[in-house]
């Protein structure tokens, strides 16, 4: 039996049918949403007994198996009075675990590495790898090089306290390592898609460039929160459906919720390194979505 299958006989015991719909009778919804809650309470007290009474409740499994059978009918009813394919809802569920919680998730396989600008002259493309020098001056500036070469401006917290923040390009080098995606970073290395002006209009442009400024900055106000992840390296599911909002104009929009989750973690932890010794020696990969952290002495300190 299929879910669909299962939907259209559990509609045929229903004691409260309706047209269904968005416009559904407001009886018709509450009583199986009603429903759906308390099935879920006695699903608790039956685990609430096992605790209590261990293997002296005999009937555990055939009490848990009756109980998520209830919730199901509840579920499938809830479905029908909205017009909802039970099928197409676990499908779709499936789909949104997949892109939060799959293979490119945290601590999970790396997905496949991003590459936006594939087909555009070498000149045009983010490197692949690229080293990256951070130093902080001792007095809150901090300065980023790359082979020699500066990168941006000359970065301060702009805030009234010490915070870290000036250090924030490496979010930006975090994003373009696991992401394939960042227009600051592009930016910086001065590789704008010239060659097709539309691309560099929308793609690599000052609106991009904010919306990731914003993106970084949001997110650290967040971490701020939350121990800059030192302890959980998990994110808002609403935090990343905000980002997702923010960029799905854009091709990163490509990208899931598990991968900027990734991103995101990547960036921070290089940040907690950097922020605590004022400088490092960073090798970018996107090949390899990470980011090596090497101490001021040439020891590799760890790969982010």
């Amino acid at each position: 039996m299929n879910l669909n299958e299962y939907q259209q006989l559990a509609s045929e015991t229903d004691q409260m049918p309706g047209e269904g719909g968005f416009g559904a009778n407001r009886k018709e919804v509450l009583v199986p949403l009603l429903g759906l809650s308390g099935e879920v309470g006695e699903l608790l007290a039956e685990y609430k007994k096992y605790l209590r009474d261990e293997q002296g409740h005999e009937l555990f499994v055939e009490r848990i198996m009756e109980e998520l059978g209830d919730i199901m009918w509840y579920m499938s009813n809830v479905a029908s009075k909205f017009n909802l394919d039970l099928e197409e809802v676990a499908r779709w569920n499936l789909e949104k675990i997949n892109a939060r919680w799959g293979a490119s998730g945290v601590g999970l396989a790396p997905s496949t590495s991003y590459c936006f600008d594939a087909d555009y002259p070498e000149s045009e493309r983010l490197p692949r790898t690229f080293p990256i020098t951070i130093r902080d001056d001792g007095n809150g500036v901090v300065d980023i090089f790359s082979d020699g070469v500066r990168l941006g401006n000359r970065l301060r917290d702009n805030h009234y306290i010490d915070d870290g923040y000036r250090f924030h390009d490496v979010f930006h080098f975090g994003y373009a390592a696991v992401l394939g995606w960042s227009p600051i970073t592009r930016w910086m290395f001065k590789r704008k898609r010239k060659s097709d002006p539309r691309t560099d209009e929308v793609e690599d442009g000052g609106r991009a460039i904010s919306i990731e400024e914003g993106i970084s900055a949001m997110v650290f106000s967040y971490a701020e929160q939350h121990d800059f992840f030192a302890r959980s390296p998990w994110v808002s599911t609403d935090l990343l459906r905000t980002i997702k909002g923010m960029t799905s104009h854009l091709e990163v929009s490509r990208c899931t919720m598990g991968d900027w989750e990734k991103a995101i973690q990547t960036g921070f932890n290089v940040w907690r390194t950097v922020r605590d010794t004022g400088v490092a020696d960073l090798m970018v990969d996107l090949d390899g979505q990470f980011i090596d952290v090497v101490a001021s002495d040439d020891v590799t300190v760890a790969r982010r």
